[in-house]
């Protein structure tokens, strides 16, 4: 069901600092935490004394020690001491690879010893003052690949999303999609027409006339194990539309990154980030909390999408050509999927 060997964003570093903190990732159970120097672990969240979740405790002396009777457990997943015990002789618990990158906390869930900063996604729009983030976090029960689904067939903006980015024209304008190599790409170009009500708030935060012809585009990227990177904006028409002069155009990209929780939950890590006017704070929280509110339709809906699905798994869904990327993007998984099967196997 899930790729292992690969990294996931678990939580944002601002979630892990004095208390540790559980999550479970692709149906391991995990805690994080920071030891001596603010060094980031990850261990199984199971004490080798009674099973009781380590994150339940708290942090000391850069030791993790169990809620429940005190063990103290080393980043290494071995046992150090407990009050009144030997201890030293229990066999140890897993660890997990786990790098602070981009503000996030970012874990491996497979094997540890294979476990490659190398491969880590880059992203331009981190850590670059030339652009600004802002995001947030949802708790969704729907399986992993629905949500990629989602965001790889923008079409669904029509219905799901009518009073902000949703509009006629996504209906009308086909869209195509390519692979290249383990990359999904899917993309809609829309010329002349005018502009929802979210591009327009972006245009006048952008000093851009609202209310004249624009050209928009959604160009959507899936790359493995399961993070959809959305390119959008809209420029006046006639200015080159996405190929436009920054002085002409509101852009940004849809940061989707999202991680398997258990077959019908996930945490979906959300954000948008923008070159626009970068320095402004204020439109930086105005956009995440329109976006956070785009973002909870989608909620609703896949909720009530995996509720079905769960109730009639014997039910075969139709596919159409507006389905194309999320089907690729399922293909792209699967051969990973028996690619990493097989090398286990082996």
């Amino acid at each position: 069901m899930f790729l292992k060997n690969t990294w996931y964003v678990a939580a944002t570093s601002a979630d892990v600092q004095v208390k540790p903190l559980g999550r479970t990732i692709c149906g391991e159970s995990m805690v994080f935490y920071r030891g001596d120097g603010g060094k980031l672990s990850a261990l199984e969240d199971f004490c080798p004394h009674r099973g009781a979740p380590l994150s339940l405790g708290k942090v000391c002396n850069g030791k993790l020690v169990c809620g429940y009777h005190g063990l103290e457990m080393g980043c290494d997943g071995k046992t150090v001491a407990m009050p009144g015990q030997r201890v030293r002789g229990f066999p140890a618990i897993r660890s997990f690879a786990v790098v602070e990158r981009y503000g996030f906390i970012w874990v491996w869930p497979g094997d540890a010893a294979v476990a490659d900063e190398a491969l880590m996604p880059v992203f331009e729009f981190f850590d670059n003052p030339a652009w600004a983030y802002g995001g947030g976090l949802y708790h969704i029960q729907c399986n992993y690949q629905l949500m990629i689904d989602n965001l790889m067939d923008l079409t669904h903006e029509t219905y799901v999303h009518s009073t902000s980015i949703g509009q006629k024209e996504i209906d009308e304008v086909p869209c195509t999609t390519k692979v290249e190599g383990d990359h999904v790409i899917t993309s809609r170009f829309m010329e002349n027409i005018s502009a929802p009500p979210f591009w327009q708030m972006a245009l006048r935060s952008n000093n851009l006339a609202d209310d004249v012809p624009v050209d928009r585009w959604q160009i959507c990227h899936f790359t493995p194990p399961s993070h959809v990177m959305i390119e959008v904006g809209v420029a006046h028409a006639g200015k080159g539309g996405y190929n436009a002069p920054q002085e002409h155009k509101a852009s940004s990209v849809v940061v989707d990154f999202i991680t398997p929780e258990t077959e019908t939950s996930i945490l979906y890590f959300w954000g948008m980030a923008r070159q626009f006017q970068p320095e402004n704070a204020e439109l930086t929280a105005k956009i995440r909390e329109g976006q956070g509110k785009i973002f909870s339709e989608d909620l609703e809906m896949l909720e009530s999408q995996q509720r079905n699905l769960s109730k009639y798994p014997e039910r075969n869904l139709l596919m159409l050509n507006i389905d194309a990327g999320g089907v690729q993007s399922r293909r792209v998984i699967e051969r990973l999927l028996a690619k990493e099967n097989t090398g286990a196997a082996a």
